[in-house]
């Protein structure tokens, strides 16, 4: 199904993952609002959506404030006449580990990821209802969010509130027939091209190359583009049905991520006293739930020598 008429807005489109989603939206026939906080890279991602015979305005501002928020919305109705689709990427890292970690730190990750997508969503939502229009709201989580990262408290904390957000805005917006999803993308990115672990995937993109099948299948990480497609589904009409979803895709992989369900269930006459923890809390519970991520051993023929080594 195109997405011919419809509109859409970015945030933080201006490069890397959120311009390949702008891209592939507008690609399927959407007029895209690009956002950035670099008006020069800005100016190119339109640049580059209009040489292919898209539609794309830009909007120069921080995610985050109201404000821009509000901004956003209104260029998208005032250029195109409307808004259907709204993608919240925009986002920052400041990874350290807790005991480095700055109020600063913090502040600017939960500012920019989490605050920034509960403000342009409400802003979003807000114009989708008066408008009857049953919009696509999707927003960007990650494995750090689902899973845990060292090193990574803010990030984690925030990608881990967007998608509770998403659960939440679902219940609320259904009735208005406004869809919201998370996704949950493995990509090349300018953090990844950092890990040794990851070198061999990443110089195959650099050089145009397919990566390799471990990194593809095994691990399901890819490229960007191999993230937009399923940002380009989720904001189509054939997605109607699809809504409060965690949604992971990278490489060759598409995953549904679980909503937290209790893995065990015990019961002691009298409540769970701290003595009756003491006795029984091991085989009450079970294993207990692992933590991050694990990655199975690069093959030998992947390896590659950490920089400096």
């Amino acid at each position: 199904m195109s997405l011919e008429g419809k509109v859409a807005i970015v945030t933080g489109s201006g490069r890397g993952l959120g311009l390949a989603y702008a891209q592939e939206l507008a690609r399927q026939g959407a007029a895209v609002v690009i956002n950035d906080v670099d008006a020069a890279t800005a100016a190119d991602a339109v640049a580059s959506i209009e040489s292919t015979g898209g539609k794309a305005v830009a909007v120069v501002a921080p995610v985050g404030p109201t404000e821009t928020a509000k901004q956003l919305v209104q260029t998208a109705v005032d250029t195109y006449g409307r808004l259907d689709i709204l993608v919240t990427n925009a986002g920052v890292l400041r990874d350290t580990v807790l005991w480095k970690m700055s109020d600063d730190d913090f502040d600017t990750v939960i500012n920019v990821h989490l605050r920034g997508t509960f403000t342009t969503v409400r802003e979003a939502a807000t114009y989708m209802r008066a408008n009857e229009i049953p919009g696509r709201i999707i927003t960007i989580g990650s494995p750090t969010g689902q899973r845990g990262n060292f090193g990574q408290t803010n990030y984690a904390a925030a990608k881990a509130g967007i998608v509770g957000m998403v659960r939440t805005w679902a219940l609320e917006l259904k009735k208005a027939g406004i869809t919201v999803n998370a996704v949950i993308p493995v990509a090349a990115t300018a953090m990844t091209a950092t890990v040794p672990y990851f070198a061999a995937a990443v110089e195959a993109d650099e050089k145009g190359e397919p990566m390799p099948a471990f990194f593809r299948h095994d691990l399901g990480f890819g490229t960007s583009d191999d993230v937009a497609g399923l940002i380009a589904y989720l904001a189509s009409d054939a997605a109607a049905g699809v809504t409060g979803q965690a949604i992971g895709v990278g490489g060759d992989r598409l995953q549904l991520w679980s909503h937290p369900e209790p893995v065990a269930t015990a019961y002691h006459d009298g409540g769970w006293s701290y003595d009756a923890l003491q006795d029984g809390f091991a085989d009450a519970v079970g294993p207990l739930q692992s933590v991050g991520e694990k990655f199975p051993p690069l093959p030998e023929d992947l390896q590659r020598p950490a920089p400096g080594a």
